[in-house]
């Protein structure tokens, strides 16, 4: 019998369970039901007599619960059988006797779970924390897969009751004469529930047994109840709409994405207010750095500064804002592109593959020398002096913005040759994310299979300079057959309606963006490539649709802003001001001596002066090292520390690149040249 084998478990589960006097008493049952356990302390036939007892209670109840069960079988067989029962009454009959099978059958399961819990208990050490930790882990998961038999029980419940509403319509259906009306709208009402049986994907159910999905516990959090008169009905309708947040057990917040009911329109109002906030505190950020001579993105950093949490905290959808400050990165980067002809592209491509990979080199070997000098791993090093080689696109971007750049004879254009370094930069970038899987396994890895990981990231960068080749293919025949005649079609369409013309540009935009996100290429260099494809039909064409694109590129960029001003943690750089200082300093003198020294060997000797406007435009840190320092430090890579380290040296890197921008252009540029943004 199955019970047999936990007589013993049995007995001490059965033992008096009343108050007792004091904790001294309880601590002596406790240790006499341990010894029982193990052998000790207790006459055999006493031991025999409550074993025999809790033996028959147990295969008394079993029995019993057998008894039902054939009871309830019967009880099916008779309803499907029974001919004076409709559908629906079946149905609902039939499903409620399961729903009663189920529970008796877990109900069992869920005492043999107890009882083999309580025999590992007994065997283990109190002393040993790792057994005590697998003991919490086995009963925390058997609670979550409870739970969740739980959760589809009364899930079951419901549909029953479901049935048992329709059997009750039914019945007074037959009982009565319908009215035209209510035909009308009982027809009706089987229609939305075959809609609703069509478009409900069942998506707790065929996730739950994929790989890698787990069971968590989670707190679901409604609006806040100060006035719960007043939000009362508000809340009742969220929560029937699921619009609360949820929260898990490593405090990671979460909210709707995709209803079960797709009839009903839902808004995240969390992110609307969001949003809001950000736009009503970016105008007197932006008009404060205006006023004492900073760039007004500086603006929209402290605006995030202020509402992130080191802030106020008033943000609730972080993740939200910055999915939609990432296209403010895309427009800005298309807008680069409109202004960056093809023709200019192809007078500095060499110099502007070349730099780049150059100044990375040197970064990666340098980082790799002081990496020795303080033992700093390998990786590590490479990984920190890959993120620091990058710089800001956006930011430049704004610095060139309106200025005047004109090009002398014979000379390269200084603004030509920072734009295309960057642009290479952000497709080092999309290389950087594809070799990180393969640099988190070499950290790992033995020497033996030093030499397979070399030869991955070698077969890595050549699938991307496969990648490259073909965007480039794809951009030549675009640019030969395809973008003339597409723009002509939509100039002709957007006459006194400009919808179709924004419409169009952004479609193609958006396109380019999913062809090189597909070859795995940067999806920023897809918006500069369309911007450079619509800049070959000629300046009016490019002004007209500046006019048209600037307005929403202006308005995502103070989103994006603000959610970098999100990742600022000013307490901290407080703390290790002096620190920062020197490593945000010795950052930024690296890049520009180095950029300096790799533009001396590879300019023309007539554009050598423009090396120290570009020096200065990449002498500082980008803000994608934000999205990578939080991917190796998920991965392993890098530690806290050292990811508060890198988010602190961007920060101070791009609010002292406004100033050394502005010595570099005073140095270099004439004095009509120097309308700048900045």
């Amino acid at each position: 019998m199955k019970a047999t084998g936990f007589i013993s478990l049995w007995t001490l589960v059965s033992l008096p369970c009343g108050p007792l006097a004091n904790p001294a008493e309880r601590e002596d049952v406790v240790k006499h039901a341990i010894k029982l356990h193990r052998g000790k302390g207790a006459v055999i036939t006493q031991r025999k007599q409550w074993v025999l007892e809790s033996c028959r209670k147990l295969s008394g109840l079993l029995r019993q619960k057998n008894v039902v069960l054939n009871k309830l079988k019967n009880a099916i067989r008779a309803v499907e059988k029974d001919a004076g029962l409709s559908d629906e009454e079946k149905l609902f009959q039939v499903h409620t006797f399961e729903i009663f099978q189920k529970e008796l059958n877990e109900s069992e399961n869920s005492v043999f779970q107890a009882i083999h819990g309580l025999q590992r208990a007994l065997q283990g050490d109190y002393k040993d924390v790792v057994n005590m930790k697998e003991s919490s882990r086995q009963r925390l998961e058997a609670l979550r897969e409870a739970a969740i038999k739980e959760e589809m029980e009364y899930v079951e419940l419901l549909a029953a009751e479901k049935h048992q509403v329709e059997a009750l319509k039914n019945m007074q259906h037959q009982n009565k004469s319908l009215s035209m009306l209510d035909e009308i709208l009982e027809d009706v009402r089987k229609a939305a529930d075959r809609l609703e049986e069509e478009i409900e994907e069942h998506a707790f159910d065929d996730n739950k047994s994929v790989r890698g999905v787990n069971f968590e516990a989670v707190l679901r959090v409604e609006e806040d109840e100060a006035n719960s008169k007043r939000n009362a009905s508000k809340r009742e309708v969220e929560d029937d709409l699921g619009l609360s947040m949820l929260i898990d057990s490593q405090n990671n917040q979460y909210i709707l994405t995709k209803p079960r009911d797709s009839t009903i329109p839902r808004a995240d109002h969390h992110f609307i207010k969001d949003i809001v906030t950000i736009g009503i505190l970016s105008l007197p950020c932006g008009w404060l750095c205006t006023t004492i001579g900073l760039p007004t993105m500086f603006g929209y950093i402290i605006c995030g500064v202020l509402l992130g949490p080191s802030g106020l905290n008033s943000i609730k959808s972080i993740v939200q804002v910055e999915t939609l400050g990432e296209f403010g990165v895309f427009f800005t980067l298309f807008l680069v592109g409109l202004e960056f002809s093809p023709e200019r592209l192809r007078k500095v491509w060499k110099i502007s593959l070349q730099g780049p990979c150059y100044m990375t080199v040197l970064m990666i070997a340098f980082g790799l020398l002081w990496g020795h000098l303080l033992q700093i791993r390998p990786t590590q090093s490479v990984f920190i002096s890959t993120c620091l080689s990058l710089s800001s696109t956006p930011l430049v971007s704004r610095f060139l913005a309106g200025s005047v750049r004109g090009d002398k004879e014979g000379d390269i254009d200084y603004s030509s040759v920072l734009l295309g370094m960057l642009v290479m930069q952000d497709v080092q970038l999309g290389l950087f994310i594809a070799v990180m899987p393969t640099l988190i396994q070499a950290g790992v890895s033995t020497s033996s299979s030093i030499f397979k990981e070399i030869l991955r990231i070698l077969i890595l960068i050549g699938q991307i300079l496969f990648s490259l080749a073909a965007v480039f293919l794809l951009c030549l025949v675009i640019k030969t057959y395809l973008i003339g005649p597409y723009y002509r079609k939509l100039h002709t369409e957007s006459k006194g309606n400009k919808e179709i013309l924004i419409l169009g540009i952004t479609a193609f935009t958006f396109l380019m963006l999913m062809i090189t996100e597909l070859l795995d290429v940067s999806m920023e260099l897809g918006c500069f490539l369309a911007g450079a494809l619509i800049s070959s039909q000629g300046h009016m064409v490019t002004e007209e649709i500046m006019c048209c694109i600037e307005p929403i590129r202006d308005f995502l960029a103070i989103i994006f802003f603000a959610s970098i001003g999100l990742h600022v943690f000013p307490t901290f750089v407080i703390y290790e001001l002096t620190v920062l200082l020197f490593l945000t300093l010795s950052v930024v003198i690296m890049k520009f001596v180095l950029a300096v020294l790799v533009l001396s060997l590879i300019l023309p000797k007539t554009s050598q002066y423009i090396k120290w406007i570009v020096s200065a435009g990449l002498a500082q840190v980008s803000e994608f090292s934000f999205v990578l320092g939080s991917r190796a430090r998920r991965a392993g890579i890098i530690s806290r520390e050292v990811y508060l380290l890198i988010l602190s040296v961007t920060t101070l890197s791009l609010l002292l690149a406004p100033a050394l921008w502005r010595a570099a252009i005073m140095k270099c540029v004439p004095r009509p040249e120097r309308r700048s943004s900045t």
